[in-house]
């Protein structure tokens, strides 16, 4: 897969002459900093459980290609998230979200799929320039490797509280949750939301609306995520539905 991120990374994806770029990492420092920027956000700002490495890596980075977004200016990596398909996956036996749910029916589905993970955006490029290219860069390379369908988890947070959660949770509910054939079965379910308080307008997670907005369906109840503080849900993409804005977008300034 390492010749196939390099002619990506130099064809598909060639840097633009504008604030940002997108590409696979194809060099070890450059996915060191993925790793980096990683731990900075999940360890730093919420807490997660990830030593005192510096960098946050598991044993599924090195079956992964790393999509990676570079701040011109500075030279920084601002934007991050891994990628992993269905035939890397063979190398370690399963995928990220099978460690969480049990998704034996969606992965039923024919056709190939890539699952991203560990997406992270630095604090000081939370906004919608720096997520629309790194969805730019998804799009290209799901078209290059020819996916059927991206999966993952996205995160809502404990730390808002009982009543976000649920009122997040009953906003999924009524508008993205998939067909009951395509259900995602959480290893550790999400309790106490019951006696929380649903207020009818609350601002999901930005990564969770991106989701969204690129016509991800949400298969089902949350698990419980101890040692990164947050409660998953599982989503799914048919690829076919990406958001047109991204993948013309990006296609015709490529």
């Amino acid at each position: 897969m390492q010749n196939l991120a390099v002619a990506l990374t130099e064809k598909a994806l060639a840097p633009r002459r504008n604030r940002y770029t997108v590409s696979l990492a194809k060099h070890p420092q450059d996915i060191e900093e993925c790793l980096r920027l990683r731990y900075e956000v999940f360890a730093g700002e919420m807490n997660a459980q990830l030593g005192d490495s510096g960098l946050d890596k598991d044993r599924f980075d090195d079956h992964c290609q790393h999509l990676m977004v570079r701040e011109q200016n500075s030279g920084h990596i601002v934007a991050t998230t891994r990628l992993l398909t269905s035939d890397d996956r063979d190398g370690i036996g399963f995928f990220y979200s099978e460690t969480e749910f049990d998704i034996e029916s969606i992965l039923a589905l024919p056709g190939r799929f890539m699952e991203i993970g560990r997406t992270c955006i630095h604090p000081e490029y939370r906004n919608g320039a720096t997520l629309g290219i790194l969805w730019q860069g998804l799009a290209a390379v799901t078209r290059e490797q020819e996916i059927d369908y991206l999966i993952g988890c996205a995160s809502i947070p404990f730390s808002h509280g009982d009543d976000y959660m649920a009122s997040v949770m009953k906003q999924l509910r009524t508008r993205a949750f998939s067909p009951d054939n395509l259900r995602a079965i959480p290893r550790i379910p999400v309790r106490g939301m019951e006696e929380a308080e649903i207020h009818d307008k609350v601002a999901l997670p930005p990564l969770l609306k991106g989701y969204l907005r690129v016509g991800a369906r949400i298969c089902g109840e949350p698990f419980w995520d101890a040692a990164f503080n947050v409660a998953d849900v599982f989503v799914l993409v048919a690829t076919e539905q990406l958001n047109a804005r991204y993948s013309r977008h990006f296609m015709n300034h490529s």
